[in-house]
């Protein structure tokens, strides 16, 4: 079993995950395009992990899009994304809000069918080590 630890951006809402993850995925859907304003969502998934509020419970906010099953939590100061416990028996973790090292790779891409447009031949552009 795996310990995992995790904190929002401001460092007020910090967390402990005891267990393993099922599934680990790259989520292309529209509601999780505008949920992150980025291309897509990298979400683990667990129905048998056991997550501990470590500080700053309060501050997390649970949100629910009307008539979906789409749901998460974030920080109220910072706005950073955060476990969501939302979805019945399954816990879903960013896989950005994790300060544990995470050896689990990315399990499939899915709402490939939804993919933002200019999310195409990105091996293409040019990169750069820091801020151009």
């Amino acid at each position: 079993m795996n310990n995992y630890k995790g904190s929002c951006l401001c460092g007020s809402v910090t967390f402990k995950i005891e267990g393993d993850f099922d599934s680990f995925y790259l989520c292309h859907c529209k509601h999780c395009q505008k949920d992150t304003g980025s291309a897509f969502a990298a979400n683990l998934f667990s129905s048998s992990a056991i997550l501990t509020w470590a500080s700053g419970v309060d501050a997390v906010v649970n949100f629910t899009l009307e008539n979906t099953r789409h749901s998460k939590s974030f920080c109220k100061i910072c706005g950073s994304a955060l476990p969501c416990t939302q979805l019945g028996d399954i816990l879903a973790v960013p896989a950005g809000c994790m300060d544990t090292k995470l050896l689990i790779k990315p399990t499939a891409h899915i709402f490939g069918v939804s993919k933002a447009a200019w999310e195409e031949n990105l091996e293409t552009i040019t990169k750069f080590e820091r801020l151009p």
